[in-house]
């Protein structure tokens, strides 16, 4: 490919690039993978998942491993630093560095060979881990670590940091599970690594040459520090801190493949990986211990640990409290049992009757203790069980952004201890922290001693971080007391290497240096990372030097202090968006494999603009715009997101201060402003259908409105829905008053379904009425940042809504989109008018408005696929729509389709049509295509109705419409069974 010249500006303000740069640059321009030096790639990738920052030299995407050589062999004729990089979800600082970084996740990412046979996989280190486990539990074979990031961290970060995970307790933390690397050499050696035997050692050294000189020097390592690696190294399963030079002893085999796992990047390349599958019990039984305290729960894991489990989580009460307090997974913390401090057991089997036997096993032995636990819940709900995990998996991001409490950080994360000693670690622990003011929640993976938090540092002001570094070397000294790891699953990075020493001795720093420089001599590889390493309160993201301006903004955002400085600190880097299946976000992302077009992409280049030294284009910046464009305003990180990052609003917010004064796309004025278009178009829609659809105007109309020609452009109702609710005989009059509200889509392209609508809800009871004038929530000017129009229309809409909003009167929304603007923008545009408070509450889909007023429907006999608007699972959440679907009687499906792809105009526009298609056609299509003309298509956004249409040339049903079916053709719901007396 062609490599990207170096533009000027991509020097970025106060961030100088070095002079070799663009002749490094000409070296890269013929290997096939992707060479990025501009600014904005250079500011996606100088975080990751940690509190510090350092911007790269460039970044490249290998597309094969001669990629990866030709990048080395170049990186080494300059002396250019060099990083490799997976998932980016490093919370220890290892994962950025002034260097040049490969990113292999978005081409080599691959399983190479799958051997059962011999529980053996060759992987690419790009490799998602899910991949590789979704591919082995076909096998009923598992690659046992699995951290909380699973479904988007990869195999070669995994490697690169030692990672552990839930079910290391049966399995081991990556060393012990890696069979072979191979790697590259910063000097250009390439060759494969592994356990060596005398035989093969001795031959390897008097063969010679770079490799035979590694082994040599590798040997000498081992006999002068054999016996010191034996007396410090801690015994415990999750010592990750500092090289694994205990693999190289003769009792481990001189495994060299699993001495560099854990090296984070310092020492080589790795280039591919064999590693080793365990058996894993293809069903599982989770018990819940409830104890009065985390500590209390803590002092019981050998208790739990003696039972055989496959996994030994703990949660405090802490989290749970901070997670409720911010609405994260509110019905799935109802499952606890009583309790203050929770174990999570984990229990498998060939069958179910054998994971419950071991669980009600270890119930009986507990029951008759002095200290059993305050309440045991075994579940025997698959559904239920993944919930409590997520609860458990959220932890990590949900804790960052509290309401009315500081921010927290990482910095101190992931220490181990002895499992057996996990309790009174975790009071003196807490003693430290109440020591200086800190709060942290307290959880984690207790089965093997690791204890995860957040504490609420001030990395902020100078006193602030000279307290953080004082409080860093106190804890490091309480976990080595305890015969501890500084770090028991996230590496060392910068954040604890200075702290080595305290806990292995200077003499075993002097080796793990000397490990290095065996493999790297001129300390090219990912410097200034456990070796030799910055200190811990260097490079930092915030630091004492982070004071964006505070902008005039047209978002509120009041759950961040009304500045939008603090806004984009929400995204922690732990990288759920970048998931390539399940759930709503990232779309783009997912279709693309494009660090960019992910939710973190997108926050990190906000943060580097408010920064300024990067990113220095502002409000108007290129690289900013870019990224946003292909945002499909879902707001599925809204939803999924553990901090509820909302890249749809600063996307309006950006597009807003991008265009001002400027002209937009023409596209925005076609589409963004369909409110108007549509009212104009309702007084001939029979003429405009046809200039729209005619084989002459149409390509035309499309070419000058922005729309790809490959669309088809949806035609005008002959009749509105208001036209036909004036026209109609009078309706129900003495029921619950209820307005229905006619969003432009609905009202001018599909007034069927509202039509469906009114019958659904005069059978429910209700008196439909409308609003005297017609609104609009202005919901297509939010893709297209026309703030200005969007809040003019809301207090239009309040002004003519305030009697109905003072009197209580319910709305009802039937376009997704439309309801989640009531329910999100409206607050956040007015979040100190007491009207918009009350009228966000008052506005129902028309599934939560039924179930609200306990409405049976008639029973359906039918089959359905439902694909939920992603607005809709993202602000409103499905369980009034399941509830109605089920009370309806249908035998569904709900699809996790994601959005749909066509994100209101996003599909329409012509440079986006090929991104609109890729996306719908990864779920929802295929899935339209697979099923019969007997089954019920249900979606009720008006977006994903088109995409299925034109896709497929089959129509969803809305749910009222699905409803207005029941009336006419279900049989009445069954009587309530009668209820007992009371004796």
């Amino acid at each position: 490919m062609k490599a990207e010249a170096l533009k000027p500006d991509a020097r970025g303000a106060g961030v100088t690039q070095p002079a070799y740069v663009n002749a490094l640059v000409r070296d890269l321009a013929g290997i096939s993978g992707e060479v990025r030096f501009d600014a904005g790639s250079r500011a996606l990738y100088a975080t990751d998942g940690s509190n510090y920052r350092q911007v790269p030299i460039g970044v490249v995407l290998p597309k094969s491993l001669e990629d990866v050589v030709t990048t080395v062999a170049a990186c080494r004729k300059y002396g250019a630093p060099l990083l490799s990089r997976g998932g980016g979800t490093s919370l220890a600082g290892q994962c950025c560095n002034v260097a040049v970084v490969m990113d292999f996740s978005k081409y080599l990412h691959n399983i190479v060979e799958l051997d059962p046979a011999n529980k053996r996989a060759r992987v690419e280190p790009g490799l998602i881990l899910d991949d590789l486990r979704d591919a082995a539990e076909k096998h009923t074979l598992t690659f046992a670590p699995d951290p909380s990031t699973h479904t988007h961290n990869t195999l070669g970060g995994m490697i690169g940091n030692n990672s552990c995970g839930v079910h290391s307790v049966m399995g081991g933390k990556t060393s012990e599970n890696i069979e072979e690397l191979e790697i590259l050499t910063y000097d250009g050696l390439r060759m494969r690594v592994g356990a060596t035997s005398d035989a093969q050692l001795e031959r390897f050294i008097r063969e010679g040459g770079r490799r035979g000189e590694i082994y040599a020097a590798l040997k000498t390592l081992r006999d002068k520090y054999a016996e010191l690696i034996r007396s410090r190294y801690p015994k415990i399963p999750r010592r990750v801190s500092g090289y694994n030079l205990d693999e190289l002893l003769p009792e481990n085999g001189f495994n060299v493949a699993r001495a560099l796992v854990g090296s984070e990047g310092t020492c080589v390349t790795i280039l591919e990986a064999t590693t080793r599958l365990v058996y894993s019990p293809p069903v599982r039984s989770l018990l819940v211990l409830g104890y009065i305290d985390v500590f209390s729960a803590a002092d019981h894991v050998m208790d739990a640990l003696a039972a055989g489990p496959v996994g030994l989580e703990g949660l405090g009460e802490e989290l749970v409290s901070d997670m409720k307090a911010i609405g994260l997974h509110p019905d799935d913390l109802e499952l606890l049992p009583k309790g203050g401090g929770w174990l999570l057991v984990e229990f498998g089997g060939e069958t179910k009757d054998e994971s419950d036997d071991k669980a009600h096993k270890l119930m009986e032995q507990l029951k008759g203790r002095e200290d059993a636990p305050l309440d045991m819940k075994l579940y025997d709900d698959k559904s239920k069980e993944e919930l409590i995990w997520k609860v458990r998996q959220s932890g990590l991001g949900a804790t960052a952004h509290v309401p009315n409490k500081q921010i927290t950080w990482e910095g101190w994360e992931d220490a181990a201890v002895p499992p057996e000693k996990l309790g009174p670690y975790l009071r003196d622990f807490r003693a430290l922290l109440k020591r200086y003011s800190y709060k942290g929640d307290l959880y984690g993976h207790f089965g093997q001693g690791c204890v995860h938090t957040r504490i609420d540092f001030d990395l902020e002001t100078q006193p602030g971080i000279d307290k953080f570094h004082r409080f860093l070397g106190d804890a490091a000294d309480l976990v080595v007391s305890y015969g501890g790891s500084l770090s028991g699953e996230h590496g060392d990075g910068q954040s604890k290497a200075e702290f080595l020493g305290r806990m292995f001795g200077a003499e075993l720093v002097q080796a793990f240096g000397e490990f290095k420089r065996i493999w790297d001599p001129g300390c090219h590889m990912n410097p200034g990372k456990i070796v030799d390493p910055y200190l811990p309160t260097e490079n930092l993201r915030i630091g004492t030097g982070y004071a964006p301006s505070r902008s005039q903004t047209h978002f509120h955002f009041p759950k961040d202090d009304h500045n939008f400085g603090r806004t984009i600190l929400r995204c922690v880097g732990i990288g759920n968006c970048r998931r390539t299946h399940h759930d709503t976000m990232c779309p783009s992302f997912m279709a693309t494999r494009e660090e960019k077009y992910s939710t973190r992409g997108r926050a990190r280049l906000l943060f580097e603009m408010l920064k300024g030294e990067v990113i220095t284009g502002g409000w108007r910046d290129e690289n900013v715009r870019d990224a946003l464009d292909l945002c499909l305003a879902c707001k599925g990180c809204k939803g999924d997101c553990p901090v509820n990052v909302d890249m749809a609003s600063y996307k309006a917010e950006f597009l807003s201060h991008y265009y001002q004064g400027h002209l937009r796309r023409r596209a925005a004025y076609t589409m963004g402003l369909i409110h108007v278009w549509a009212r104009l178009a309702a007084h001939l829609p029979r003429t405009v259908n046809y200039f729209t659809h005619s084989s002459l105007w149409s390509p035309l109309l499309k070419k000058l409105g922005g729309i790809a020609p490959q669309r088809e452009m949806p035609e005008f109702a002959k009749q509105t829905f208001r036209d036909w609710f004036a026209r109609r005989s009078e309706g129900k009059s003495d029921g619950l008053r209820v307005i229905l509200w006619p969003d432009t889509f609905t009202n001018h392209f599909l007034p069927e379904t509202a039509i469906a609508a009114v019958e659904v809800l005069e059978h429910a009871g209700c008196t439909v009425v409308l609003p005297k004038q017609p609104l609009c929530c202005g919901r297509p000017l939010y893709d297209w940042g026309m703030l200005d129009r969007a809040t003019e229309l809301w207090k239009r809409n309040l002004a003519m809504l305030h009697e109905d909003i003072r009197a209580g009167t319910p709305i009802v929304g039937l376009e997704p989109a439309c309801v989640a603007a009531f329910r999100d923008e409206l607050g956040n545009l007015f979040p100190h008018d007491e009207d918009a408070k009350r009228l966000c509450k008052q506005t129902h889909t028309l599934a939560e408005f039924l179930q609200k007023n306990a409405y049976v429907p008639n029973r359906l006999a039918a089959k359905a696929i439902v694909h939920m608007h992603c607005n809709h699972r993202a602000v409103m959440g499905k369980e009034a729509d399941c509830h109605v679907f089920e009370q309806l009687g249908l035998d569904y499906e709900l699809l996790d389709s994601g959005c749909c792809g066509m994100a209101g105009s996003f599909g329409f526009e012509t440079h986006k049509y090929a991104l609109s298609q890729t996306i719908g056609e990864r779920v929802l299509l295929p899935a339209v295509r697979r099923t019969g003309a007997d089954t019920l298509l249900i979606a009720d956004g008006f977006s994903c109705r088109e995409q299925v249409r034109q896709a497929t040339g089959r129509m969803p049903l809305h749910l009222a419409q699905v409803l207005q079916r029941a009336i006419h053709d279900g049989t009445a719901p069954a009587a309530p069974a009668p209820q007992r007396a009371p004796d």
